[in-house]
């Protein structure tokens, strides 16, 4: 019998499953490998629920050996720019993916049209003068049907020179649409006589004025899929009730029809997930831009110093869900903090410092061993100088303790880490009654590493940056953007802006050890005992390092929590 333990079986997600089940059945996909597409409109910047979407299409492309594609569902010039078509690569690219083609909807606007004109020659499809208004008041309701425009009787020969007419720009937007001729009293609203293109006489990012007619998505969506050749195009549910439609146009065309299927999208509690109001929170300048380091765009959490590593693992985490629920962000902080916990360097930084001098240590400072990451031994160790006069965080010093507080207290002894172990004897403060300096000693047969270091036992060990070798450094303490864990789900009166923290970012100017001076934009280290940091890639300089702070060590609001 071999010793060997046999491995887990792979567990698939419901859409792998169904994929399989596709291949293993359908005469249309045989010959054919697996192609999907991630199909962003270039209206805002990507966020972590996209981050889901790419790594799921992409993912199963490379899983299947098939293809992905990145294409842009450019159909809203109004409200999109290359600014967001770059970015939007840019993030793909960072999370670890490149697309087999890239493509536009606008490719396909002269074949979307022949196609539109192909349902009006059919007769379903037909031009209406209808205002946006009449035809809300005409669709009906969940409950009531629809009445047909009054317009739908139209001839084949009107509709086919009113469309053209449209193309050419003759009349002002809003005047007149392009519907599919389907069911006013069909149980699902998107197949009320849907509207295929609407007039707006606006430049287009790429095709610049050659187009006042757009496609409405449901109308581009699926025929894009069809030319491409994609084998199953996956939505999100939002998009459940569309897929009827999706399928009516591929059949009413009699061209290539891909599968549609739905998943869960990406709910986060205390963040929103709107582009709409996400691009609120920019233009109103609640944030210092789309990637602001408390966003939760991809563009934002890269900035803050999470890692692609991470933002894949979570999605892998959280999995394909079939039904729409809300996740925890501390699932996404956990992914960060278990991926820097094996790969970020150690290193000591005091946030809000109190000085302590050690009476009797030598004016002389010497250099100690720290470990750069325990987690990592080729990591290495480096050299860390200890002196006379040290930082230690003020929180780590308490005049008037609790019983069970196991850090510096006056009479009370406390092990410096990689050091000492030192005790207090004086507490000084200023005229105001604050405490200004600690005046201890030290033990030196307790040095860290030393024969003699063990046989003083001390319950707490704190860290420490030596005063004559520290340097400033600026500290950007971000916490959630939210306090609400469902912050769009505002009392009355109230909006979504209501919710937002007061103390998302807090800065701060902190004791460093000098290796830290020293480390690039984008460097990710751990400062011990406290939490993970990033050089931010945009306001440092040399020398003068920028800490974003990526993630605490723990779960702090679960603390805030439990005192509720």
């Amino acid at each position: 019998m071999s010793d060997e333990t046999p491995a887990e079986p792979v567990v698939k997600n419901f859409i792998e499953q169904e994929i399989e089940k596709d291949f293993a059945s359908k005469p249309t996909l045989a010959g054919k490998t697996v192609a999907t597409r991630f199909p962003p409109e270039p209206n805002g910047y990507l966020h972590i629920g996209h981050a889901k979407s790419i790594c799921l299409n992409f993912g199963l492309a490379k899983t299947y050996g098939g293809s992905c594609n990145l294409r842009f569902d450019d159909t809203n010039p109004t409200k999109e720019n290359d600014e967001y078509v770059n970015s939007i690569m840019e993030d793909v690219r960072w999370l670890g993916f490149q697309w087999d083609n890239l493509h536009y909807a606008s490719d396909y606007f002269e074949q979307l049209y022949d196609w539109s004109v192909q349902l009006i020659r059919k007769g379903l499809a037909f031009v209406c003068d209808l205002n946006a208004e009449q035809m809300r008041l005409y669709r009906g309701t969940l409950t009531e049907p629809g009445k047909e425009s009054p317009f739908r009787g139209r001839s084949v020969e009107e509709n086919l020179d009113l469309f053209a007419r449209m193309r050419r720009g003759e009349y002002p937007d809003g005047t007149r649409t392009l519907r599919a001729k389907i069911d006013m009293s069909s149980p699902n609203l998107n197949l009320r006589d849907p509207v295929m293109y609407r007039i707006m006489h606006a430049h287009h990012h790429r095709t610049g004025d050659k187009w006042c007619i757009y496609p409405m998505y449901d109308w581009a969506h699926g025929q894009s899929d069809s030319l491409e050749g994609i084998t199953h195009s996956i939505c999100t549910l939002e998009f459940e009730n569309h897929r009827p439609l999706y399928d009516w146009f591929c059949k009413s065309l009699e061209i290539y029809h891909p599968r549609q299927m739905e998943f869960a999208r990406l709910n986060l509690n205390y963040t929103v997930m709107s582009k709409r109001k996400l691009l609120q929170l920019v233009t109103e300048k609640h944030v210092a831009g789309w990637d602001d380091p408390r966003m939760p765009t991809i563009s934002g959490l890269r900035r803050r110093g999470y890692t692609p590593e991470s933002l894949r693992m979570f999605c892998e985490r959280i999995g394909v869900a079939r039904f729409n629920g809300t996740i925890d962000v501390v699932v996404l902080e956990n992914s960060i903090r278990d991926h820097l916990n094996s790969i970020a360097p150690r290193f000591m930084a005091v946030l809000d410092p109190i000085k302590v001098v050690i009476t009797n240590y030598p004016d002389e400072p010497e250099f100690l061993q720290a470990v750069n990451n325990p987690e990592d031994e080729s990591a290495g160790a480096r050299e860390l100088p200890f002196s006379k006069e040290l930082f230690i965080e003020r929180e780590d010093f308490m005049e008037n303790p609790p019983s069970k507080f196991f850090r510096l207290k006056p009479g009370g002894e406390v092990r410096l880490r990689y050091a000492y172990v030192i005790q207090c004897n004086e507490v000084v403060k200023d005229s105001e009654g604050n405490i200004t300096q600690l005046n201890c000693t030290y033990d030196p047969e307790t040095k860290s590493g030393s024969a003699t270091a063990s046989q003083k036992k001390v319950k707490g060990t704190i860290h420490w940056v030596s005063a004559q070798h520290a340097g400033d450094v600026t500290v950007r303490l971000y916490d959630r953007l939210f306090l609400s864990e469902n912050p769009e789900n505002a009392e009355e009166g109230k909006t979504f802006l209501d919710n937002i923290n007061p103390n998302s970012m807090n800065v701060v100017t902190a004791k460093v050890e000098p290796i830290l001076l020293a480390q690039p934009a984008g460097a990710r280290v751990q400062f011990e005992r406290n939490g993970y940091y990033c050089v931010d890639v945009k306001d440092s300089v040399s020398g003068q390092p920028v800490f974003n702070r990526i993630v605490t060590l723990k779960d702090t609001w679960a603390k805030i929590a439990s005192k509720s």
